[in-house]
């Protein structure tokens, strides 16, 4: 494994051959780890085996999460502590800087990126736009995607508009961005308005309109983003909550009907709660994605126009300002953010069946 590794990376072989060392080396490298320490914990006495052989399967996937995701984690809040510059190129060294932070010099700054995150006024305001996009975005997705559940459910036309629906999701969000762009889009009144919205207002008789007001003192431009990810972002709850309704017993919502509930009774009183783990989990699950929002927003405005979210202050101060410190303190909370979310999802998925 060792010297396969070692050929991988240092290797000026053929293309196709590192590719077939990879396919072979990685496959059967894991398979043959696999093997060999069950073998050895089978050989083992039986209350050592139960100890031990789970570990022989999640132990590999453990050390991945770890490599890759936890030990990052750690070096962005380490990171996060210094200033423009980061650490001194020898920072893993830590004999050389003499065992104290006073060594590190002028590029320590403690805690100082994360009082200028809460305190920054660019900061404050895309706090605020992510509230808005949690607020009306995940909110309003959830509701329109239950809603269109429901009722499509109910129709001839089930599958053609559960299809046109969820088509949406086979569109990433910079195409979808470019597409809402050309549907925003405002020329001068002598001009043709290739724009959807505004083609059609000029077809009724109107003058073209800037639907977007995109000045500074709007917040609300932000609704005009938050719709983009409402129509993604349907479809992709509608297909869970469609799936869990499915799964409620017929004779339960009949039994329903002939105790006297009307169909806004049996929405309320049988469907929601027997599919409350479904709407939880989505619920949860679009919350987090409206935490991490980018692609829309930087394509559509680059953050500007008062619509700036966490996430382009983050690449904004990372990779535009150079700010590495700075921007390593703005992902620490937004991870920080994340994570209550993602432990209430897990503790909602111990406790009862999601669908």
């Amino acid at each position: 494994m060792y010297w396969g590794f070692i050929f991988l990376r240092e290797s000026a072989a053929p293309k196709w051959l590192i590719v077939l060392v990879a396919i072979v080396w990685g496959v059967g490298g894991v398979a043959a780890l696999y093997w060999i320490f069950n073998w050895i914990v089978e050989r083992m006495g039986d209350p050592w085996r139960a100890r031990l052989q789970p570990f022989v399967f999640v132990g590999p996937a453990a050390a991945m999460l770890l490599w890759f995701l936890a030990i990052p984690v750690l070096r962005t809040f380490w990171l996060s502590l210094f200033g423009r510059d980061g650490p001194p190129r020898d920072w893993l060294n830590w004999s050389d800087l003499g065992g104290s932070f006073a060594a590190l010099g002028e590029r320590f700054v403690g805690l100082d990126n994360y009082v200028a995150v809460f305190t920054d006024r660019l900061m404050r305001e895309a706090f605020r736009n992510n509230i808005m996009w949690i607020v009306f975005g995940a909110t309003l997705t959830v509701i329109f995607g239950l809603l269109i559940a429901v009722l499509a459910d109910r129709s001839r036309f089930e599958r053609l508009g559960k299809s046109a629906i969820f088509l949406p999701m086979a569109i990433s969000f910079v195409g979808a961005g470019v597409i809402w762009n050309f549907i925003y889009e405002v020329r001068p009144v002598d001009g043709q308005q290739i724009g959807l919205l505004n083609a059609l207002v000029v077809a009724a008789g109107g003058n073209p309109q800037p639907f977007p007001a995109w000045t500074d003192i709007a917040p609300w431009n932000n609704l005009f983003l938050i719709v983009i990810v409402i129509w993604l972002q349907t479809g992709y709850a509608m297909v869970l909550f469609s799936a869990a309704l499915k799964g409620i017993p017929a004779d339960l919502m009949e039994a329903g009907r002939v105790d006297g509930a009307n169909e806004v009774q049996i929405f309320f009183r049988i469907m929601v709660p027997y599919i409350m783990g479904t709407i939880i989990t989505v619920s949860t699950t679009v919350v987090i994605f409206t935490l991490k929002i980018f692609d829309v927003v930087w394509v559509m405005t680059g953050g500007q126009f008062g619509t700036d979210v966490i996430a382009t202050q983050f690449y904004r101060q990372s990779f535009t300002a150079r700010n590495s410190g700075y921007g390593s303190a703005i992902a620490i909370v937004l991870l920080i953010a994340i994570v209550p979310v993602m432990i209430y999802n897990l503790r909602q998925f111990r406790e009862q069946e999601a669908f």
